[in-house]
Order: structure tokens, then C-alpha cells, then sequence
């Protein structure tokens, strides 16, 4: 079960200042970070406690779930998906999201454009696969190049840099290589393609320090903040 709602804000703080001082440490800005508060399977009631704690900025793994919250959350709040994008929910996905974390196939990046077709580009950021023996999704480091190429020819669309997820059992440091991978190829991909791409979305509960000290400029943490999670999306009347 999550903790009490009224514990929330508490951890949130908790967490909050836990990032800014190891950021201080090892000689970043905390200004430069942005903590995404992952609220899947959790009411509305998540993102509301994230934005008492100073954070404005969730992130949501369905795209169905997360247009059933955002008429119950507050505003403001910048909405991220940072599950699997399947192409026929990038549409709608481009009209819910103020950010995708995990593009990963032209079809969905070119639906993605065409549902935001009229409105400002949207930002989106390539999802690579670091370990792709044990991970299904993301683009593996060569694929990433050309994809990259295509996205940023489509005028719906502002690629400005790179996601990550470690394998489930690499945990703290036995992630760093990961998160290492993926800061290099960020660096050979802006030489080659003459582009700038200041994010990297890299870490969560279990290795976002190491993940801040490879560069990270997003995280992305749901336990450390909530804690333990019940099973299943939110569905509005839940």
C-alpha cells in the first residue's frame, strides 16, 4: 500500500533536499535538475501532494490513465509519459503530454506530429536500450542516430535528448554503466547531428544518485517519494 496521503508531502521535501545536496556535492546545480514525481496507479490526490512539495512536474506510464487524472489534478503541473508509446496512442498522447520520455519508432514519432499538428512543438526524448539482452524496449545505441535524424524533420516535434531505464536488477552502482552508455552517446550524437540535447532522463528510486553523478537532468522517482504501490492503473471513481 502507498503511505498516507498526508505523509506524502513530507517525503516529497525529504527527497527534494536529499537531491539538492548530493547535486551540490559533486559540483552541479540543483536549478539544472527536474525531479518527475511518478504517479502511476495513483489518485489524483499523488500529484496534488507532489505540487505541495514543490514539485510540478508527473509523470504518467499509460496514456489512458493520465487523461482520466488530469481532470481531478491541479494546475499547474507538467505532465510527462514516461511508459511504452504505442503508435495508436501517440495521437492522444500528443495532445495529453507536455513531454514524452520513451520514443523509440518513427511510426509513433510521425503520429506524434500529427496530433500536434497547430500547437507548439512538443519535446520528446529517445528512448535507448542500454542492455538489450534484458530489455525489451528502446532503441539500441545504433539505431539511435538515424531516428534522431528523422525527428528532427518533423515540425511537431523538439528533440532535445536521450532516456534510459536500467535493468531491474542492476541497482545503484551496478547501474552506472548504463547511465554512462548513455551521457557518451548523447555526446556523439550532437557532434554528428550538429544539434544541442541538454536532457538526459536517467534514474529512479533505487540509483537516482549515481544517475546524478553520470549527468542526469531528469529523474525519474515514484517509491521513494509514495512508497510501495497496489497493482493496477487509477481509473476515475476508483
Amino acid at each position: 500500500m502507498a503511505a498516507p496521503v498526508d505523509s506524502w508531502t513530507e517525503r516529497i521535501n525529504a527527497v527534494r533536499q536529499e537531491v539538492a545536496d548530493h547535486v551540490r556535492r559533486i559540483g552541479r546545480d540543483p536549478a539544472a535538475i527536474t525531479i518527475v514525481a511518478v504517479t502511476k496507479t495513483l489518485p489524483p490526490q499523488a500529484i496534488a501532494s507532489a505540487a505541495r512539495g514543490g514539485l510540478t512536474d508527473v509523470g504518467e506510464n499509460y496514456v489512458q490513465e493520465a487523461r482520466d487524472k488530469r481532470a481531478h489534478a491541479p494546475e499547474p503541473v507538467r505532465w510527462h509519459l514516461i511508459g511504452t508509446l504505442q503508435r495508436n496512442k501517440a495521437r492522444l498522447a500528443a495532445r495529453l503530454f507536455d513531454r514524452i520520455h520513451s520514443l523509440d519508432a518513427l511510426g509513433a514519432a510521425e503520429a506524434l506530429a500529427e496530433g500536434r499538428h497547430g500547437a507548439e512543438p512538443l519535446p520528446v526524448l529517445l528512448q535507448v536500450n542500454t542492455a538489450p539482452e534484458r530489455v525489451r524496449h528502446g532503441l539500441s545505441a545504433d539505431a539511435v542516430p538515424a531516428l534522431a535524424e528523422r525527428v528532427l524533420g518533423l515540425p511537431g516535434l523538439a528533440l532535445d535528448g536521450l532516456m534510459t531505464v536500467a535493468p531491474a536488477a542492476d541497482l545503484g552502482e551496478a547501474a552506472r554503466p548504463h547511465f554512462r552508455a548513455l551521457r557518451e552517446l548523447r555526446k556523439h550524437l550532437e557532434n554528428r547531428l550538429g544539434v544541442e540535447l541538454p536532457h538526459l532522463s536517467m534514474g529512479m528510486s533505487e540509483d537516482f544518485v549515481v544517475a546524478l553523478e553520470e549527468g542526469a537532468t531528469m529523474l525519474r522517482l515514484g517509491r521513494v517519494l509514495f512508497g510501495a504501490r497496489g497493482p493496477g492503473a487509477w481509473r476515475e471513481g476508483s
